[in-house]
């Protein structure tokens, strides 16, 4: 294996890599904000409507993890790696 073609593999792993990262930040944001998701539905036992539910939620930050953390695992897989 000459110098390009070990330059190319290297770059192409390196890529491999930033995406496997992206993708595990992503699944870590969505377990996040799936989890607060599931814990409050709790609420439902409270009397609240289900769409006091949806209300209540889109007012709260961390239930936001769970859509970003869809996005990037879904950015992370379908965006193509860069090649030489």
């Amino acid at each position: 294996m000459d110098g390009l073609q070990y330059l190319n593999a290297r770059i192409e792993a390196e890529g491999m890599v930033v995406q496997m990262f992206g993708l595990f930040i992503g699944f870590g944001l969505a377990v996040s904000g799936g989890v607060s998701l599931i814990m409050y539905l709790n609420l439902l036992t409270t009397g609240m409507t289900f769409t006091d539910y949806i209300f209540f939620v889109t007012t709260r930050v961390e239930c936001y993890l769970f859509l970003l953390g869809i996005l990037i695992i879904t950015l992370s897989i379908y965006i193509p790696r860069r090649k030489i």
